[in-house]
């Protein structure tokens, strides 16, 4: 037998996800405007290869 539908947990359930996604995203925004973004920084430490750098 199908299960009866809760329109409304479902409904509340994709605002919350929604909100989780927004504040998420608003964060990385921020972040990126601060200058602190975790992924602006891993490119700066590796710029220079290990095996060009330490051969020369």
């Amino acid at each position: 037998m199908a299960r009866k539908p809760n329109y409304d947990f479902e409904r509340k359930e994709r605002e919350r996800l929604k909100a989780a996604k927004k504040a998420e995203r608003a964060a990385a925004k921020e972040a990126a405007k601060a200058g602190t973004s975790t992924d602006a920084d891993q490119p700066a430490a590796d710029s220079a290869p290990l095996g060009t750098a330490s051969s020369e």
